[in-house]
């Protein structure tokens, strides 16, 4: 299906999220849409949290307009569509109109209502967090690029709470021993993580159900811990860990409870999309750290994987601080912009044929991505209303 405008234009509106300091479109990326045959109309002040200003777009012939001018472009790039915006998401709805594309996260695997009144305006709504993750996708999966984030800022956040140093030291007062991390889930920002708590010297330790990260674990330094358990089809064609049977996690648990229980940091990060996270660290494995210890929950979102943490909030167990963050990345908005904003660019340049938005659905990018179109929810995994 073709879809030819006069003048393509792509529209930046400011993100309403309480506590959202990204833009999704940065303005190195405007020339780039342009060559494409798009202009972009961005909502004044909608960069500045993430430190981009309005001279900064208008530099790369960017048009400054208000909100509703760019609601009123043939795409409308965000951050969080409604679906992964709650709080204003409804009102966003109310200024979609038919044939419009809108890109962004927007949860559809949990919000399908959100996903059915963005088609019930006749927009088209393609998800971000639904880009396959294949070998054609990889410059424009926006899921990985947060998740990088995620894992590095998780890492400092231990560090900096930690009541020791990370790297093992010899001074004229003895020997400084090296914190132990250990990583749950070697995913992106499990890596990320294994990565930047090496280089800040800890010795780290990790763990994933899917036997094929071994390799990419060892090879960052630290140290795979083996547990002889069945996890059967562990992962899912797009990379993602598979969810387990309760035997499975209970089994999982009995083993990791000496690993956590020796552990000064552990970051946990097993997420299953659209599925409530595993618990994996109970209560009695947080009572049996050590006082002064630290958890990083990168799954509380979605329940959390360990027991005690609760989502955007600082939990204080047996003298065990336990963090339950949810948007990492908006804590590092400027490159967490610039990464979303390419991946978005990508993904519009894979659109675009002969400057004409085409959404082919024969490709498996744009039909994995693709939620809503023609007034209906398309996409197989969206479940229907009850």
């Amino acid at each position: 299906m073709r879809y030819d405008f006069a003048a393509m234009k792509l529209g930046v509106p400011k993100e309403t999220f309480p506590g959202e300091r990204r833009v999704a479109i940065v303005p190195g990326v405007v020339a780039l849409l342009r060559k494409l045959g798009v202009d972009v109309v961005v909502e004044r002040g909608a960069g500045e949290s993430a430190g981009f200003t309005d001279a900064m777009y208008a530099e790369q012939q960017a048009a400054l307009g208000t909100r509703a001018e760019a609601f009123d472009a043939d795409i409308v790039a965000q951050v969080r569509a409604p679906g992964a915006n709650p709080a204003h998401g409804a009102a966003d709805v109310a200024m979609l109109r038919r044939d419009q594309l809108l890109i962004g996260f927007a949860d559809p695997l949990t919000a399908g209502e959100a996903a059915r009144a963005v088609a019930a305006r006749g927009a088209r709504l393609a998800a971000m967090e639904l880009v396959p993750r294949i070998t054609r996708a990889q410059s424009m999966d926006a899921l990985s690029s947060m998740a990088t984030i995620a894992g590095y800022k998780a890492v400092l956040i231990a560090a900096e709470t930690l009541p020791r140093m990370f790297p093992m030291l010899n001074t004229a007062a003895g020997t400084v021993a090296a914190a132990r991390v250990f990583i749950v889930g070697a995913g992106v920002a499990g890596l990320q993580a294994i990565a930047s708590a090496r280089r800040l010297g800890a010795r780290v330790e990790a763990y994933d159900v899917r036997p094929a990260v071994k390799e990419q674990i060892m090879s960052l330094g630290a140290r795979f811990v083996e547990m002889p358990i069945e996890a059967g089809d562990a992962q899912d064609a797009g990379g993602y860990a598979k969810a387990q049977d309760e035997s499975f996690y209970r089994r999982q648990r009995e083993m990791m409870a000496k690993v956590v229980a020796a552990s000064d940091v552990v970051i946990t990060t097993a997420a299953i999309p659209g599925k409530r996270s595993p618990v994996l660290v109970t209560a009695d494995m947080v009572a049996s750290m050590a006082p002064g210890s630290v958890i990083v929950d990168l799954a509380a979102e979605r329940g959390g994987n360990c027991e005690r943490s609760k989502a955007d909030e600082v939990v204080s167990e047996h003298g065990v601080t336990i963090f339950g963050p949810t948007n990492l990345a908006s804590t590092v908005p400027y490159h967490a912009s610039q990464m979303y904003a390419r991946n978005v660019a990508t993904f519009v340049s894979h659109l675009m044929k002969d400057k004409a938005l085409t959404l082919d659905t024969s490709d498996e990018i744009t039909r994995e991505t693709l939620v809503t179109r023609d007034g209906q929810v398309v996409h197989a995994r969206i479940s229907a209303p009850a």
